[in-house]
């Protein structure tokens, strides 16, 4: 099996959601906003339980956010 790159689509998920900052979605989600940061621009994956609250945070499947391409 291959090593795939982890992309997701919580900048687009975040304007779609009012335009919710780095700041709020850290803060619903309980990191700190230079984690939203590294994993928006998939410099860090995201544990399951972060990518869960995440995902929860706009309402979505963890697969309608995160994708393993």
């Amino acid at each position: 099996m291959s090593k795939g790159q982890l992309t997701n689509t919580i900048r687009r998920l975040r304007f779609d959601s009012g335009e919710m900052t780095q700041q709020q979605l850290a803060d619903k989600v309980g990191v700190t906003r230079q984690t939203i940061i590294a994993t928006e621009q998939g410099r860090y994956a995201p544990s399951l339980p972060l990518a869960i609250k995440i995902a929860l945070a706009f309402g979505k499947q963890v697969e309608e956010v995160f994708q393993l391409e």
